[in-house]
């Protein structure tokens, strides 16, 4: 069997893997083998997963977390290599919105909650920063790791309302890229940090934008899918290829990248 993509036995951890794309990434990759660590807020969602990745013959572990807290990420670090003495992958998903840090159409920068604000750029910015330097860590050590970051749509270019957001995601592409060189020259090739940028997906941080009260698509979904080529939204089971290909050494020779997976609407004017 080729191996290429394998990522049997890797021990991979999951910033957010509770919410409706992390819970999708991390049942897969359990079902491929490799040991899943749930780092999480929310330890009902957490233990219900590992509850059920282990019904299913798989293997996982939910450690309660917040990821702006150096010294919980760093418990949790010693946790995780207590029972298995490595990590191979790290997946930062943790984010999300709020709506003070948008503007809507009836609204100008000058309605713009700072507070709101800075607390989006900090949970979606210093939410990857922090995890990314505590684990890493680990990484350099063993000299071989893949940290894959989540970035967004927004930051390849600036989408109307979601200014907050879209600073924060731009800043972890950014982010993404200066800690590929950072890791690769001072501590070797082993080292790779890369990120995907989703395009439209329906979750439950932006299931009000994109849907009326009655579930049907709203104005903004609409035009969202209007400039998507393929037409229609993505689902969560479309991210998982990439990030299997990350987390793999199929991609040995990749880092410092940011993935658009998009239906198009990245490569999409009018």
């Amino acid at each position: 069997m080729n191996q290429l993509f394998s990522v049997e036995e890797k021990v991979i951890l999951l910033t957010g893997g509770c919410g409706i794309l992390g819970a999708c990434m991390t049942k897969h990759l359990a079902k491929e083998g490799a040991i899943v660590v749930i780092l999480d807020r929310d330890p009902n969602k957490g233990k219900a997963l590992v509850e059920e990745i282990t019904g299913e013959g798989g293997k996982a572990l939910f450690l309660l977390t917040d990821v702006l807290k150096k010294e919980i990420l760093e418990a949790n670090k010693t946790d995780i290599l207590k029972a298995y003495g490595r990590i191979d992958v790290l997946v930062n998903l943790a984010g999300g919105n709020q709506a003070g840090a948008t503007i809507p159409p009836d609204k100008t920068i000058f309605d713009l909650d700072i507070d709101a604000f800075r607390s989006v750029v900090d949970l979606n910015l210093f939410g990857t920063v922090l995890p990314t330097v505590v684990f890493s860590e680990v990484m350099v050590k063993q000299k071989k790791g893949s940290i894959i970051n989540i970035s967004s749509e927004s930051a390849l270019r600036p989408l109307t309302r979601v200014v907050g957001y879209g600073c924060a995601k731009a800043a972890v592409s950014n982010f993404t890229q200066y800690m590929a060189g950072e890791l690769a020259l001072k501590f070797g090739e082993g080292l790779r940090v890369n990120a995907m940028a989703p395009g439209f997906f329906l979750t439950e941080q932006n299931r009000a934008l994109m849907t009326n009260p009655d579930g049907t698509p709203s104005p903004r979904c609409q035009t969202v899918m209007a400039h998507t080529p393929f037409g229609r939204l993505g689902k969560p089971d479309e991210l998982l290829g990439t990030l299997q290909w990350l987390a793999s050494d199929a991609s040995a020779f990749v880092t410092g990248t940011v993935i658009p997976v998009d239906g198009g609407f990245d490569a999409f004017s009018i």
